[in-house]
Formats: structure tokens, C-alpha cells, sequence
């Protein structure tokens, strides 16, 4: 249900705009491709659409005094996943970041890229789907669903940074960050969980009504996994080393995801939380310490890169250091003061990498070393890049400043940091922000200096510099309005200050009567204005003393390179796991087998001996007829293993699955005898085709000593497993819940079959994905026959009856054809139809009776078999003249349709309706909505099959027959080859007699 609050705007604004930014990610492809680069700035429009809009929200006041838009929707409660977005003022503020960025950034991409390859397409469509996985992200109220977009933003940034999946650069680096973020991700969301069972809570508005939190059971554990995902998605060390390495993605990619955007997500939960979460002492200890480490790591390793990119890179990690711990604090000042500097970053770091891009892109390099005089060329990109890095390293008055000397006051003056700590902190950040103010100065002076040393020609501008291309507006328009930003703000930061303010009073209600903090140019003649000037006057002498610095600077980091634990860390798990399987999988069948069965015998076994063990109750039979069946099984079974012949064998495992079958009906269950019955006669038919292939007979036999070996492990297996299920059945406490199954099948899914209304209803995310793994198993056979070669064919309508013809579709041109069976021919011509009835009854019959989608399927199925053993390939492609892939992909879609489309009437997933009418001559038919879900499972059951008798059917046929010709063409040759030797060999006639003859 929706229900906004304070009636301060509309929720549905929130969930169109997250519409209308999936609806671009799908369309950009198509735009893309038709338009060109200029479709990048069509697809700017929906997110700068979207920053006004929240922008109105905060000029219109209706985050005021705990507005917000919230939407709550029932999904999957017992998951705790139900649908919930909050759009309030802290995510309006990260929302202006997200969307405001964005879109500068989609307009800057018209100018970048040159040509419009195929995937600049599937680019465009990535960008846009990131800000909406984003905007959903800041938005998503239920963490469970926070954590679905955190992944997605994860997936999507692998799939930027590997934009030039040619170079083994960018693969490396895409694989990188997604496996730092995504373990990161998946520890925090182990600690979502332990927080959730623990406190019963499992959104964020949750958290901040919850008073519990110091006194929650294994609350230290819950923050450290929770922050394990904040951090690594910010770049905090230890995982800060993959955004430098990310710095291979093109700058686009750079400028919004690794600057303003996905490396804030870790920022915007480490904001949201701090305020009700640094009362735990773990708290304080493991963000800030780790973020002044950062900060000031990364700020040393920015003084040694040589390209401009990595000097941002890093300049990014230790800004994002400096973030985290500002915001880490969790007091209104603190949080004041991160939340600024998080705004202003988003500002300056942004510009500095478009205009990098715009370097490397005119100039072709980035590299400080081949540029010199680019200032003097370009003076107006000059100016935007001194402006923004002067910001980052604070000097006044731009925004940088403004809010590096709110972090500097609200840390000396910090209650929740008392003595020492607090004095280390301000250390800390001031040698950190000494190292911004150095490294800003290396770029600047990297990218835009005239240098002795860089191979100048004259006018002292080095070859790329004099040989670039102008540099267009499309390139230096986003950058113009992120600076004109980042200096207005500083001379005016009331509007940002507002908003803020705004967020503060609902987080931290001030005291009637106390003035809140707030935001300006100046204080006065401060302490933090003092230091201030000292962070500007040593980063000047350090990038004065540049050469001293770099004598200082190891050739290899002093405590180790974590991009280098990285790679040892792959490197021994990989080895590790080559040892593993190479000890337990070593090619052998017998032995991997062995090994699974060996596990099979001691770890149930194990886990029995050591626990508790039930009485048991055993009963023989029921009936005689059962003991009848059993005998058959054991004396099959038994059997099957003294084969030599192979078909021999598979016929007596066939017994044993038709034997299981009629023991499912005597214990009740008919639809599980049916499947049963079916599933057997079906690999029956696949272990036929693949035995033609096979020798007739097995000429493999084991010495006596290992065939003791393998009864001994058969006769544990059977035994152990025995035991086990005998223990197991006894073990049970209370009521099966089998017993309330018919009842809710027919109160839920309207069926009186239980088993078909749990497949296609009850139970049908999991038997959606038990058809998903089956077209992917189809899929996979199919490959595996056609190797490299395409196992599509095109679907076409039946062919017309053509005279010649018999009894089947597919002519007698061929030998082969002229030569089959009548009777087969007859009976296969009868016996098709009728099965096509029978699976049509089953499947509309199996909601309430046995049968079903997959008995149908089945059936159809093994008809299609019957057409192809009668007629051969020929006549299964006339039988059925569609692409066994379509019928899979139909299926698929069919299944899905049926768990999705209820969402769009306002219902959670697979929701069922029902519905009967009456038929002429066959009386009432129930109609469930699930049949459509049912259609789809039969459509896959008749495409995986259709998908086998074409690769080991058909294929093989083909094959065979092209082997075959490739002999007979042997032969003829050699045949011609001998008749032209025994030719060649034959004695000439005299001419001397013949002339003779004549005279």
C-alpha cells in the first residue's frame, strides 16, 4: 500500500522517476544507435529532470520537521523483503549528487567519445541503469532491498571498468572490483541478517526508532560485517586498492561512479547510521582509524603517480578516508561538516577527471612527463582545473575551504571524541589535508606547467600539447557548471547549508533556543582559519621540495602493496583449490565417484553417531506387493552391475525406476508413479541414442582386489543410507506439514491435486528455477554435440503434403526412407495423435487430478521421440518445425510472465485467480491462473527434448552419414585410382604390325 506522509509531496513521484530512469537504461541502446553520441544528451534529461525535482522538494521546505515520501508494499514478508522506499532529506541529498552528476556526466559523454562502436550502446544503457540502481539504492528503506541495488551497482560497475574488455588491463580491473565490493557486500549482508534476528528489525527507519542498540546480543560482530560492505565500497583501507586500479574504465565512467556516485554509497550508509550507532564503542574504533589511515596513505601515494588519472585516483581514496571518519562521528557538527565535504567532492573530484578526460582525449596521453605548456594553450580549461583543485585542497573561497574548515571546528570542539583521541584526529586531518594540498598542486602543475624536462619544441609546449586537438564545449560545459558550483557555493553556501540544516533538525532536534550550526565563508579569526593557512603553506613547501619528497618516496611501498596481497591472496587460493581437486578429482570416473560416495558414508554417518539418535520404528511392508517390488529393484539392481552388454544394462536400471514407480502408486501417489514412469521411459530413450555411439559391449574390467573394493563401498553406501533415512524418519517431533497441503492447495492454488498446485503455485519460485536450470541444461547438451558450429535452425511453417508419400511427414527420397518399417510407419501414425490428447489431458487435467505441465510435457515429448525412432531426422524436423531454442525460450518467458504480471495489478508474485467454465460433452474445466505458469513448464519439457533428439539424435545421424559418404567417397577413388593404375600397366600394340596390316 502507499501512504505518503505529511502530506509533503507524492510517492509516486519517487517510483516514476526510478521508472523513467529504468525505462532509459533500455531505451539508450536503440537511441544510441539511431542518433549517435548526440542521444547521450537525451538520456541527460531524465536525471536532470530528476535533480530538479528534488531539489524543489528541498526549496519548497517539505523535508521539513521529518517530511518525507514513503511506499511500503507487501512482497515477500516472511523474507522480510517487502517493498519499501523512504525518500527523506538524507536521501535527498545524495539524490542531488546522484542525479545532478549524472546527468553533466551523460552530456559530457556526447562530447568524449569519438565514434559510436556497438557497445558505446550497451555503455549508455549501463550509465543510466547505475544512477537508477543508485537512486534506488539511497532510497530503499527495507536493507534487504538496499542490499539488491548495493549488488547492482557492484554488477554494473564491473561491467564499466571492463568497457575495453580487449585489454587485459581493464579485465583485470573490472574482476578486481567486483571481487572487493561484492565480498564486502556479502559480509554486510551476513550482518544485516545477525542484526535483523537479533533485533526483530530490518529497515533503516527501523533502526532509528530502535533505543536497544548498545545492549542488541552480538552487536559488535553485526557493525563490523555491516561496515565491512560501507568501507570496501568506499575505498577504505584495507580495500582501497581497487578504485585506482578501476581508473582503466573510460572517464566518464571515472568522473561519476568513482568520484560521486557508487564510492558515496559507502559514505551514505556510514551517514545514516552513525547517529544511531556510535554509541557501540566498536563504532568509533574500527571508521575512523581506518579512515585517517587512508586519508593519509593515499595522500603519500598520490605524490609519486605520473599519471594524472591515478593522481586523482588516489586523491579520491584519501578524500573518501577523510569523509568516513568526519561523518563516522555521528554528532550533528560532525555530520554537518562530512556531509559538506562529501558535496564538495562530488564538485571538484567530478571536474578534475572530465577535464582529465578532455586532456587525454585532445592530447592522447595523460602522462605528466609528455605534457607542458597545455596552461598557456589552454587557458580556460586551465582555469576550471585550478579552481576545482584549489577547492580540494582548500583554499578559500571556494567550497572546499568552506567545508574543510567546518570538519576542522567540528572536530576540535567534538563531546563524543574526548583527550586524546579527538587531538589525534585533528592531527591526523591536518597532515592529511597538508597532503591534499600538495598533491593538488602536483596535478595542477603536472597537467597545465610549462617544464624544462618534458621535450618541449618551441614555445616550450612538449609534441602532445602542440599536436592536440581543440578541446570542444561539450567537453568543457559539464566542467564549467560543477566549478561555477563549487565557487558559488563558497562565496554563498547558505542554499547547501539550508538543506542540510534541514536534515540535521530531523535527525538532531535543536533545543528551543540554541542556534545551530551552519555553514559560511567566514568565522572570524579562528583556530581552524590558523589552520588553514598552515595546511596551505605546507603543502606549498612540499610541492616546493617535490624532489626532496620523491627521494623520500620508496620504489617499493614500505608495508607492502595491498594490489600485491591481492594477487597472493588469488594466487594461494587457486592453488589451493588446483591441489584439492587434483587430490579428489583425478580423472578417473571410479575414483570421483569413490570419493562422492566415501563423503556420502561418513559425514551423515558422523553427524548420527554424534547426535542424538530416536527410537526407531520400522515396518517391512504394507502390503505384499511391495516386498514384491523391492525384490524386483534389488534383483535388477543386482543384475545390472554383472553386465557386460551394455544395453542389457541400461534395460535392468530401466526396471528399477519402472519397479520405483509402482511403488509410488501403491503408497498414493500417482502423479509421482506418472512422472516416474515417464522420466524413466525418456532416459531410456537418451541412453538409446547414446549408446550408438558406444561399443556393444564393456571391454573395461577392474582386477578382483578392486572390485572387492567397490562391493565393500556399495554395500556402505546402501547401508549408510539406510540408516540414515531410517533415523531420519523416526526423528520427526511433530506434525508433517504434508498433512495441511491438500487443504492449502485448495484454499490457496483452487486445485485438489496437492502435488501440481505446489509445483506451479505454493512452491513455484522453486520449480521456476528448476526450469531454468533445465534450458540451461538443455543448452549445454546441445553445445557439446555442435561443438562450435550454431545449433539454431530456422522455424518454418509445415511443408505441404507431397505425393510419394507414406504413412509419416518426411519423404522416401532417401534410401534409408524407402526402406522403414510399415508397421512402425502405421503405428506411429496412430499412436502420434493419441498422444497428443493424452498430454493435452494431463496438462489441463493435472490441477486436479494426476498429470500437470511436466507430465504433458512428458508425454508430448516421448510422441516427438516416437515420430524420430520411426522416421529419422527428416521426419522429427517436419514434425515439429521449430527451433527447439524458441520453444525453450518461450516456455521460459511463459513461466516468468506468470510471477511477474501480478505485480502489475497490484499483488504480490505468482498470485493465483481462478476461474471455471463448462464445456460441451466434457462438463466443467477449472481454469487457474497458474496454468500459465503450467504452459511454460511444458513447453520447456517438449524444447529440452526437442534440444536432444536433434544434437544426439539428429546430429549424430548426420554425422554418421557424412562418414559414411566420406567412405564411400574413399572408395571410389580408390577404386578409380586402381583401374587407372591397371591401365597405365596394360602392353601397348606394335605400330610396326599395324602398319604392316594396312599395307
Amino acid at each position: 500500500m502507499s501512504c505518503p506522509l505529511h502530506a509533503k509531496g507524492n510517492i509516486a513521484d519517487v517510483l516514476l522517476l526510478l521508472a523513467a530512469l529504468t525505462i532509459t537504461s533500455l531505451v539508450a541502446p536503440f537511441l544510441i544507435r539511431s542518433l549517435g553520441r548526440a542521444a547521450f544528451g537525451l538520456l541527460a534529461i531524465v536525471p536532470a529532470a530528476g535533480f530538479l525535482w528534488v531539489l524543489s522538494l528541498f526549496t519548497s521546505g517539505r523535508f521539513a520537521d521529518g517530511g518525507e515520501l514513503r511506499y511500503s508494499r507487501e512482497w515477500m514478508t516472511a523474507a522480510h523483503l517487502d517493498l519499501e522506499f523512504r525518500l527523506d532529506s538524507l536521501a535527498g541529498l545524495f539524490s542531488l549528487i546522484i542525479l545532478g552528476v549524472g546527468a553533466l556526466v551523460l552530456f559530457y559523454c556526447w562530447g568524449y567519445f569519438d565514434s559510436n562502436p556497438r557497445r558505446l550502446a550497451i555503455f549508455g544503457s549501463q550509465m543510466a541503469a547505475f544512477a537508477m540502481a543508485m537512486f534506488g539504492l539511497v532510497t530503499s528503506d527495507n536493507l534487504l532491498l538496499m542490499y539488491i541495488f548495493w549488488e547492482i551497482t557492484s554488477v554494473l560497475s564491473f561491467l564499466l571498468v571492463g568497457y575495453y574488455g580487449e585489454r587485459a588491463s581493464s579485465r583485470r580491473s573490472a574482476s578486481q572490483a567486483l571481487m572487493v565490493t561484492t565480498l564486502g557486500g556479502l559480509a554486510m549482508l551476513v550482518g544485516i541478517i545477525l542484526f535483523g534476528r537479533q533485533t526483530g528489525v530490518w529497515s533503516l527507519s527501523g533502526i532509528a526508532a530502535f533505543t536497544e542498540v548498545p545492549h542488541t546480543p552480538h552487536i559488535t560482530a553485526a557493525i563490523v560485517l555491516i561496515l565491512a560492505g560501507a568501507l570496501t565500497k568506499s575505498a577504505i583501507a584495507p580495500g582501497h586498492f581497487w578504485l585506482p586500479g578501476a581508473m582503466a574504465a573510460p572517464t566518464p565512467v571515472s568522473a561519476y561512479l568513482h568520484s560521486a556516485a557508487m564510492v558515496k554509497a559507502g559514505i551514505y550508509l556510514v551517514a545514516r547510521l552513525a547517529p544511531d550507532f556510535n554509541v557501540v564503542n566498536t563504532w568509533h574504533l574500527v571508521v575512523i582509524p581506518l579512515g585517517l589511515l587512508t586519508m593519509l596513505m593515499a595522500g603519500w601515494m598520490a605524490l609519486r603517480q605520473k599519471d594524472l588519472k591515478l593522481v586523482l585516483a588516489y586523491g579520491t581514496v584519501s578524500q573518501l578516508g577523510f569523509i568516513t571518519a568526519t561523518v563516522a562521528i555521528g554528532s550533528r557538527e560532525a555530520m554537518l561538516a562530512g556531509l559538506a565535504l562529501t558535496f564538495a567532492h562530488s564538485l571538484f573530484k567530478a571536474t578534475l577527471f572530465m577535464i582529465v578526460g578532455a586532456i587525454d582525449h585532445t592530447t592522447g596521453t595523460r602522462d605528466i612527463r609528455e605534457l607542458s605548456g597545455l596552461g598557456r594553450r589552454q587557458p580556460f580549461i586551465a582555469g576550471l582545473a585550478l579552481l576545482s583543485a584549489l577547492s580540494m585542497a582548500g583554499v578559500p573561497p571556494l567550497f572546499g575551504f568552506v567545508a574543510k574548515e567546518s570538519v576542522l571546528e567540528a572536530v576540535m570542539h567534538e563531546e563524543l571524541l574526548i583527550g586524546m583521541p579527538r587531538n589525534m584526529m585533528l592531527v591526523a586531518m591536518v597532515l592529511g589535508s597538508v597532503l591534499t594540498m600538495a598533491y593538488s598542486l602536483r596535478f595542477l602543475h603536472g597537467a597545465f606547467a610549462t617544464k624544462r624536462e618534458a621535450h618541449a619544441t618551441g614555445g616550450g609546449e612538449s609534441e602532445a600539447v602542440s599536436g592536440m586537438t581543440p578541446i570542444g564545449p561539450r567537453l568543457w560545459l559539464a566542467p564549467l557548471v560543477l566549478t561555477a558550483l563549487t565557487l558559488g557555493l563558497g562565496l554563498y553556501p547558505r542554499p547547501l547549508s539550508g538543506a542540510l540544516t534541514a536534515h540535521l533538525d530531523n535527525v538532531f532536534p535543536p533545543d528551543p533556543g540554541e542556534s545551530a550550526g551552519h555553514l559560511a565563508l567566514w568565522h572570524g579569526l579562528t583556530i581552524p582559519l590558523a589552520l588553514s593557512a598552515f595546511i596551505i603553506l605546507g603543502g606549498v613547501v612540499m610541492h616546493w621540495q617535490r624532489e626532496v619528497i620523491a627521494k623520500a618516496q620508496f620504489e617499493e611501498p614500505a608495508l607492502g602493496s595491498a594490489d600485491a596481497a591481492y594477487d597472493s591472496v588469488l594466487d594461494f587460493l587457486r592453488t589451493a583449490s588446483l591441489r584439492l581437486t587434483a587430490s579428489t578429482q583425478r580423472g578417473s570416473l571410479a575414483v570421483n565417484l569413490g570419493i562422492i560416495f566415501a563423503v556420502l558414508i561418513s559425514l551423515p554417518m558422523a553427524a548420527l553417531i554424534l547426535g542424538d539418535r530416536p527410537d526407531v520404528r520400522m515396518v517391512l511392508w504394507d502390503s505384499p506387493w511391495q516386498a514384491l517390488a523391492s525384490g524386483i529393484i534389488i534383483v535388477a539392481a543386482i543384475a545390472a552391475t554383472r553386465m557386460d552388454n551394455r544395453l542389457s544394462g541400461v534395460i535392468l536400471v530401466g526396471v528399477t525406476g519402472y519397479a520405483l514407480a509402482a511403488l509410488f502408486a501403491m503408497h498414493g501417489a500417482p502423479d509421482l508413479a506418472l512422472t516416474q514412469t515417464l522420466v524413466e521411459t525418456v532416459l531410456m530413450v537418451i541412453f538409446m541414442l547414446v549408446l550408438r555411439k558406444l561399443p556393444t559391449s564393456t571391454e573395461w574390467s577392474q582386477s578382483p582386489k578392486a572390485n572387492r573394493v567397490r562391493a565393500w563401498l556399495s554395500i556402505a553406501v546402501g547401508l549408510s543410507v539406510t540408516v540414515v533415512t531410517m533415523f531420519a524418519i523416526n526423528a520427526r517431533t511433530h506434525d508433517p506439514i504434508s498433512l495441511y497441503m491438500p487443504d492449502l492447495a485448495m484454499d490457496i492454488g483452487h486445485g485438489a491435486n496437492a502435488v501440481n498446485v505446489l509445483l506451479v503455485d505454493l512452491r513455484a519460485w522453486d520449480t521456476f528455477g528448476e526450469i531454468s536450470v533445465l534450458v540451461i541444461a538443455a543448452t549445454g547438451v546441445a553445445s557439446l554435440i555442435y561443438r562450435t558450429r550454431s545449433f539454431s535452425r530456422v522455424s518454418r511453417r509445415p511443408t505441404l503434403t507431397v505425393t510419394g508419400r507414406r504413412w509419416l511427414a518426411a519423404g522416401v527420397e532417401t534410401e534409408r526412407a524407402q526402406n522403414r518399417s510399415l508397421m512402425v510407419d502405421v503405428a506411429t501414425r496412430i499412436l502420434f495423435p493419441s498422444m497428443m490428447v493424452l498430454s493435452l489431458y494431463f496438462f489441463f487435467a493435472g490441477h486436479n487430478g494426476p498429470g500437470g505441465g511436466f507430465a504433458g510435457g512428458l508425454v508430448a515429448a516421448l510422441a516427438f521421440t516416437l515420430r524420430y525412432i520411426a522416421g529419422g531426422r527428416a521426419e522429427l524436423e517436419e514434425a515439429l518445425p521449430v527451433d527447439a531454442g524458441r520453444i525453450l525460450g518461450t516456455g521460459l518467458i511463459l513461466s516468468a510472465a506468470a510471477a511477474i504480471w501480478p505485480m502489475f495489478l497490484g499483488h504480490p508474485p505468482l498470485t493465483s485467480w481462478y476461474d471455471s467454465v463448462d464445456l460441451p460433452l466434457i462438463g466443467s474445466m477449472s481454469l487457474p491462473s497458474a496454468l500459465l505458469f503450467d504452459a511454460g513448464v511444458y513447453l520447456i519439457v517438449v524444447g529440452l527434448m526437442m534440444h536432444i533428439l536433434s544434437s544426439l539424435g539428429g546430429q549424430l545421424d548426420q554425422e554418421e552419414e557424412m562418414r559414411k559418404q566420406r567412405a564411400r567417397d574413399r572408395a571410389r577413388s580408390m577404386a578409380r585410382a586402381a583401374e587407372r593404375r591397371r591401365t597405365m600397366a596394360a602392353p601397348a600394340a606394335p605400330a610396326a604390325s599395324t602398319s604392316e596390316g594396312k599395307k
